[in-house]
């Protein structure tokens, strides 16, 4: 009979409206990893690695660290949403990421940039948009100028921010108006999950109690600010210190925590002051190809400074050899300098196939012909790199791949 009531209370409230943080289901008991990982395997080369995850298709399958959700679940969710942190969770990330930023009243929030509202929420489309840094401009053709718009979460106050809705992080650069501007949602993602009940945008205290509540471990990474620091008194600092303060108050203990900064200051700042969440602190590395990447010395520099882990894209870590994937330079070099590696991100540049597979394999393009070469990167990067983990905008991939090799 109280299975029965909890059902309808919660049956009722999923009627009324989207469930507050507070009625979050508990930990998921169950990961469901849907049908794209035996999609991606089926589009393998025929070879050993294939035969081994065709192997493991009927599970069982559990959370692991060596997932980590990056945004929650990007791929088709909202990012830094409610409803894509919990579908990263039900994916069997053990670690979930939220990006953060903070509002004009220094709230810490979760968004992926401190300037991206315009792109990733529905402020455009409500009268928050007089506030924004710069409103909505639309294209020009005759001086072949691109629609823009900025809104920064320090133009608004934590209240107005909660008033918002996530949506799919894009934009028209050929719109006239403000619905074009916002329908920009690339083709291989989908608005299925964006509708008007959905994208529920979260503070960063209330990631800490969902992730709590889901049972992941969690990643913040506290993102470079787009106003001049110090903002009203405001020191990057205190913005550092703030957001450990949010894992201290709500109890979590630093080794469920993986702070993460492109800012070797902010990583420093962590590892001299808050040593036990410094101690696995991620410095994000942000080179745009392999030239810009650090070599031997630099990364032994930065193990002597105090550093665990560092967090390079995909690309700097392979190379190819005989046209195959390879570790790369880099990737030895970490190693030999004793640092922990985690990469990003996995599932973030649409169809492998098209012949363009974007920015995160620069360095192995030639080596990535189908969809299921993805399968093949992470083999590469799990048991040559050997990496800690990795960031997917679709966590059921890596979780698939872990769970057959036995990664935990």
């Amino acid at each position: 009979m109280q299975k029965r009531i909890r059902s309808l209370a919660f049956t009722i409230l999923s009627i009324s409206g989207t469930l507050s943080v507070a009625q979050t289901p508990a930990a998921i008991s169950t990961i469901q990893l849907g049908p794209r990982p035996y999609f991606l395997t089926a589009d393998m080369t025929p070879g050993a690695l294939k035969d081994k995850l065709q192997s493991c298709a009927n599970g069982p399958f559990s959370k692991t660290d060596f997932s980590i959700g990056h945004r929650g679940a990007a791929l088709m969710f909202p990012e830094h949403t409610k409803e894509s942190y919990e579908a990263a969770a039900r994916m069997g990330a053990g670690i979930v990421e939220c990006d953060v930023t903070f509002t004009k009243d220094k709230a810490l929030v979760c968004r992926h940039a401190q300037n991206d509202l315009h792109t990733s929420t529905n402020i455009l489309a409500t009268p928050l948009a007089a506030k924004c840094t710069k409103g909505f401009t639309p294209h020009d053709p005759v001086k072949n100028t691109p629609a823009s718009a900025e809104c920064r979460t320090s133009d608004i106050t934590l209240a107005e921010f909660k008033t918002l809705r996530g949506k799919m992080d894009a934009s028209n650069a050929k719109a006239t108006t403000v619905a074009d501007y916002m329908a920009g949602t690339a083709s291989w993602r989908t608005d299925l999950y964006s509708g008007p009940n959905s994208g529920t945008l979260m503070t960063h205290a209330e990631s800490i109690a969902l992730f709590t509540r889901l049972g992941v471990k969690m990643t913040p990474e506290l993102k470079s600010a787009s106003v001049s620091m110090p903002f009203e008194g405001f020191s990057q600092e205190n913005y550092a210190q703030k957001m450990i303060d949010e894992y201290k108050a709500a109890g979590v203990p630093a080794d469920q925590v993986f702070a993460q900064s492109f800012n070797k200051k902010d990583v420093l700042y962590w590892v001299k002051n808050e040593s036990a969440f410094g101690k696995q602190a991620v410095f994000l590395d942000s080179a745009e190809k392999a030239a810009d990447l650090p070599n031997l010395e630099m990364l032994q520099s930065y193990k002597n400074d105090g550093i665990q882990i560092v967090a390079p894209p995909i690309f700097a870590l392979l190379d190819t050899a005989g046209g195959k994937l390879v570790a790369s330079r880099y990737a030895k070099n970490a190693k030999q300098s004793g640092l922990n590696i985690i990469t990003w991100s996995l599932e973030r540049s649409g169809v492998l196939a098209s012949g363009n597979p974007g920015w995160y394999y620069q360095t192995v393009g030639s080596a990535i012909k189908r969809d299921g070469d993805v399968m093949q990167v992470l083999d590469v990067l799990a048991k040559d790199v050997g990496i800690m983990g990795i960031f997917s905008d679709w966590p059921a991939t890596v979780t698939y791949y872990a769970n057959c090799m036995g990664l935990k």
